[in-house]
């Protein structure tokens, strides 16, 4: 089976925003799901100027209630950093973030038949879909133009079924997806090197209690 290249969706959709912007048109709004500060930074750094982005601040998966506020708050202060940015140079639009329900138990329900499920496998297919759902029913009740996800820039999440996934919610729920494999084109590495430059906490597992395991 082919799979798509997602990065080549993603820059054509691109060039027809910024043509439509140099002819006047209004740029798109942009709901994003971000599991943390470090994924989002190369991610909100490549859109800003093309998209109007709140971030959505949802991850169930996170066992632990210390380590999640310490996860939002390094996304809130990333943004703050961006924001700045933003208002002195003119050049992007500033980012707003929405902060979603924390609710561990919602992921637990859903999982806990495949707790024993490899890393990358089924449990994790769960995860994305429980959290980009929500992403899409945020996005479509509060009419923006498209929805998307920053998970695709780690080289351990599945692009293509992350990709699937978005595809299939935009059809049932009536918002646009945004194609896209964040890490290509060195996205990951960007994301570590913007890390280092804003002293951003980096986590060195996803947030759930199998994956540290």
């Amino acid at each position: 089976m082919n799979v798509p290249n997602y990065q080549k969706e993603l820059e054509k959709l691109l060039a027809k925003i910024e043509q439509s912007e140099k002819e006047g048109g209004e740029a798109p709004s942009l709901f994003l799901h971000s599991c943390c500060a470090p994924c989002s930074s190369y991610v909100l750094k490549y859109l800003r100027s093309y998209f109007k982005i709140t971030v959505f601040y949802y991850n169930p998966n996170i066992s632990e209630q210390e380590e999640y506020r310490k996860r939002v708050e390094e996304q809130k202060r990333l943004i703050g950093i961006y924001n700045a940015e933003a208002e002195e140079s003119k050049a992007f639009y500033p980012i707003e973030i929405v902060e979603g329900d924390y609710e561990p138990e919602v992921f637990f329900a859903l999982t806990k038949e495949h707790r024993d499920c490899p890393e990358g496998g089924e449990r994790c297919f769960l995860c994305y879909e429980l959290r980009l759902r929500k992403t899409a029913e945020h996005a479509a009740a509060a009419g923006f133009d498209y929805f998307a996800t920053t998970l695709s820039i780690s080289p351990l999440k599945n692009a293509a079924k992350l990709n699937e996934i978005g595809e299939r919610l935009a059809q049932e729920i009536g918002v646009k997806w945004l194609p896209a494999d964040f890490k290509k084109k060195e996205g990951y590495k960007q994301s570590i090197e913007l890390s280092r430059e804003y002293g951003l906490y980096r986590q060195n597992y996803c947030g759930c209690v199998y994956s540290r395991r």
